[in-house]
């Protein structure tokens, strides 16, 4: 998958149905209001917007006790959850022909739902694993031992991956990155507060819990966990920071097998990659030498029981959730209560439905394109990436702080573009993946092998860029620097309660146009993307002034964000999240300009007392409608590159004047930023 996927939990109009007890707007009968709905008049615009507008759905949506979070994004995920757990029903009874894609998502679905059988088996489907790792007599074992895991999707010590090459986006290329971590990031090793010393703690409990699970007894299970931390901690110690992994040039380092082989003495990177099944490979690109560094003396230093304990317990943390309720169990309450606050494990049909849309999403695709996303809403939101995409224009035109040579590139890159909208053209093929209801864990293997091989296969070959990293029943989108392109799936324009047909363009293009359309479109021109030329290759094409003054806007968004303090003590990254708050502002700006262009906007008529521009920037903020447990909210500020939802909608309307006017914010209220600290960048 591209890296970086700039991701959103993003929402925009619907094409589901309408709920019997929805305000009617003032003008259209039947037609629902979710916006006015939403409200909460108790709370004064200037002050705090994202409650004002979302602060009546929050109170009637509590968080659910299986969930760390409530948003409207769940609500549409449920949605889609409900759909295709009736296709997997349907094909599960069905006496599909051997080898098609029904029967592989009947055969993946009867298997995942039946804990009996997962009971049963236990840790068994990880049996030629462990006895694979338990007979390592050798640092050659151990290599050997992580060439088998990865194609297998755990992420052992290494991180390789198959992508365009950030210099030469026409050829496809294998990059190694930092992993081998079982906790988020490396800042849980290492950070001093009472709640990250408390995670760690819990982590030692669970990795001796875990090792229980597979049979030892409690010293040997309590030995192994300390031999786990030790390592990881050590791995840790060289991972690089959330907010350092956004340079693309730091992050940028090709070398040739034989560099690479120097960077880490004593190891044969030729023999290594040839055991995971990596065709012959003349370059790498290294994200992180000095973690690659740190690895390969640990290889040579680290005594064999410890790489034992390590191996094992990432094979078994990748699986738990495919094993017997006591593993599934463990699993949970470590990452999803003690790291997010949930305090019930989700129903077990949603946890297969998330396993299958890993393994043969595309499959499922097709089904979901079919049935739910129709040509006419495709075609609304085709029209609306140029709308938008027209206003962006008008808007680099414009700059003051840009120069008319700059300008020029950059709208060439604005204009090649490449906007995929709904679903793709092809679908992958899953001929060669064996699906049947002997094991889960079996299944979910060979997916992951699939998965891995299906990346190889890339290499040396021209670079497909019609292809999708997300599949259309995916609630979300991303830009793709080395593609340039935006990415928009169909699930990414649905909302509960709401016909496409019955939302207002004010809604729409707040909802799809701000926060979804213009958000991705700005991440081409955002502290990172801005370093990507109009055909995807890291090279600069700004002049030096304008690069200059383009930081100082964004050391201004940085220093904002920073300001933000949650939890007590907790304070927003703005150099990590730098990237999205840029995407945040900037898509506000460019789709209120394409809004103005709207009949709606141009009549200026009234829906329930409010505005069409104040319904444009409820439209944006209905988008970030959610509220999370604190545990989970921690967790975001210490791993996430996205701000908080509350904070991704009144830190840019803080800085837009339009707001102010719509809203009549004044001075003293909270929002409020005199006009020469408010960050203008697009």
């Amino acid at each position: 998958m591209k890296k970086p996927l700039f991701l959103l939990p993003l929402l925009a109009a619907a094409v589901t149905g309408c709920p019997s007890n929805s305000l009617k707007t003032a003008s259209s009968g039947d037609k629902p209001d979710l916006l006015y709905a939403a409200l909460d008049t108790t709370v004064a615009p200037g002050d705090d917007f994202f409650s004002y507008a979302n602060g009546t759905w929050i109170k009637n949506n509590p968080i659910p006790a299986s969930e760390s979070n409530m948003g409207i994004g769940k609500k549409v995920q449920d949605e889609v959850y409900a759909r295709l757990r009736e296709t997997s029903v349907e094909a599960a009874k069905a006496n599909a022909a051997a080898g098609s894609n029904q029967q592989k998502i009947g055969d993946f679905w009867a298997v995942g739902m039946d804990s009996v059988k997962a009971d049963k088996l236990g840790a068994a489907p990880l049996k030629p694993e462990l006895d694979r790792i338990a007979a390592i007599k050798t640092v050659a074992d151990v290599q050997a031992a992580i060439a088998h895991e990865i194609p297998l999707g755990v992420r052992a010590l290494i991180g390789p991956r198959v992508g365009q090459d950030d210099k030469n986006s026409d050829k496809m290329v294998l990059y190694l990155r930092q992993s081998g971590l079982g906790l988020p990031n490396r800042d849980y090793y290492f950070n001093t507060d009472s709640r990250t010393k408390n995670i760690r703690a819990e982590y030692l409990m669970h990795v001796a819990n875990t090792f229980k699970l597979l049979g030892q007894d409690d010293a040997a299970a309590q030995a192994n966990a300390g031999r786990v931390m030790a390592l990881e901690t050590s791995l840790a110690k060289s991972s690089r920071k959330l907010e350092a992994l956004r340079d693309p040039y730091a992050n940028y380092h090709k070398m040739s097998i034989a560099q690479l082989d120097k960077l880490t003495p004593g190891l044969d990177w030729k023999t290594w990659f040839g055991q995971m099944g990596v065709p012959n490979a003349d370059t790498v690109i290294v994200g992180q030498p000095e973690f690659y560094q740190t690895a390969g003396k640990l290889l040579k230093t680290a005594p064999l029981d410890d790489w034992k304990a390590y191996l094992s317990w990432q094979l078994a943390r990748t699986f738990a959730p495919t094993l017997s309720s006591q593993f599934v169990n463990e699993n949970f309450h470590f990452y999803s209560t003690v790291l997010r606050g949930a305090k019930e494990i989700r129903p077990r049909w949603k946890r297969v439905l998330d396993m299958q849309e890993d393994a043969l999403g595309d499959a499922l695709g097709q089904l979901f394109v079919k049935e739910y996303f129709k040509p006419e809403a495709k075609a609304r939101y085709d029209t609306l990436v140029k709308n938008v995409t027209s206003a962006f224009a008008e808007h680099i035109q414009k700059l003051d702080w840009m120069s008319a040579s700059t300008k020029v590139v950059a709208l060439d890159k604005l204009h090649k573009i490449t906007p995929k909208v709904g679903y793709p053209d092809k679908w992958k093929d899953y001929s060669t993946l064996k699906i049947d209801r002997n094991s889960l864990a079996d299944n979910v293997m060979r997916a992951n092998q699939w998965q891995w091989q299906y990346q190889l296969n890339k290499l040396g070959k021209p670079v497909d860029r019609t292809e999708w990293d997300m599949t259309p029943q995916t609630y979300n989108a991303y830009y793709n620097s080395s593609n340039n392109e935006i990415v928009l799936p169909a699930a990414a324009f649905a909302v509960p309660g709401l016909l496409d047909a019955d939302a207002d363009d004010a809604l729409v293009y707040g909802y799809a146009g701000a926060s979804t359309i213009g958000h991705e479109l700005t991440h081409g021109f955002d502290d990172e993307g801005s370093q990507y030329d109009a055909h995807g290759n890291l090279h600069e094409w700004w002049s030096k002034e304008d690069r200059k003054r383009f930081n100082e806007r964004v050391n201004g968004i940085v220093k904002q964000f920073n300001g933000y303090t949650l939890l007590d003590s907790l304070h927003i990254n703005g150099k990590a999240t730098a990237g999205e708050n840029i995407a945040d502002l900037g898509g506000i700006v460019i789709g209120l300009d394409a809004f103005k262009k709207t009949k709606q906007y141009k009549e200026g008529k009234k829906i329930n007392g409010l505005t069409p521009v104040q319904r444009y920037f409820l439209g944006y903020a209905l988008g970030w409608q959610m509220h999370v447990r604190d545990e989970s909210l921690a967790s975001q500020l210490l791993t996430d590159v996205h701000s908080p939802a509350q904070y991704r909608v009144n830190g840019p309307m803080a800085d837009v004047p339009a707001f102010y006017e719509a809203f009549g914010v004044k001075p003293g209220q909270k929002l409020y930023r005199p006009d020469s600290t408010r960050v203008v960048i697009w």
